[in-house]
């Protein structure tokens, strides 16, 4: 099952960088990151390749982690192809929570990750349409993506955030 962490955190000088020692210390790989803030308080969305103990990590710190399962489809790497995705979802009320293009790929294809609010139904419909292969989540996980991404040291962790 590929995963992916979220945490708030308060939006000032430093706090990203309490978040990215942890990782760094305890040589947890960076695959993913996203950062959003406004105001007082940030967002921060990150791809590990050993989720959950960064999130015991992350916990122990007094960190508030969610871990959401994030669901890989495959499409066509050409403009709109992530539109047909997005439109089926949408048509039955499910709600999008998080994207992210993933570096590995299937084939020719491009695979794109993301959480929404009912997964199994979410699964479901992405299958009986075309878009989920069987193969695309077991391909993919934490561990794989860290393996198709440019090697970088676990040193540098660190510096990713």
């Amino acid at each position: 099952m590929l995963r992916e962490l979220a945490l708030r955190l308060p939006n000032r000088p430093g706090t990203l960088a309490g978040v990215a020692k942890i990782l760094a210390r305890e040589r947890i790989n960076l695959a993913a990151i996203s950062v959003d803030s406004s105001g007082v308080r940030g967002r921060v969305r990150v791809v590990v390749d050993d989720p959950d103990r960064a999130v015991r990590l992350l916990k122990a710190a007094d960190y508030l982690v969610e871990s959401h399962e994030l669901i890989a489809v495959h499409l066509e790497d050409r403009s709109g192809s992530f539109l047909h995705v997005l439109d089926l979802l949408a048509k039955v009320k499910i709600n999008i929570q998080s994207a992210a293009i993933l570096v590995a790929r299937e084939g020719a294809q491009s695979l794109v990750a993301f959480s929404c609010d009912d997964v199994p139904r979410a699964r479901r419909l992405l299958e009986k349409a075309g878009f989920l292969s069987r193969g695309a989540e077991r391909l993919v996980s934490n561990r794989d993506l860290l393996a198709a991404a440019p090697t970088i040291p676990g040193e540098s962790v660190g510096l990713l955030l």
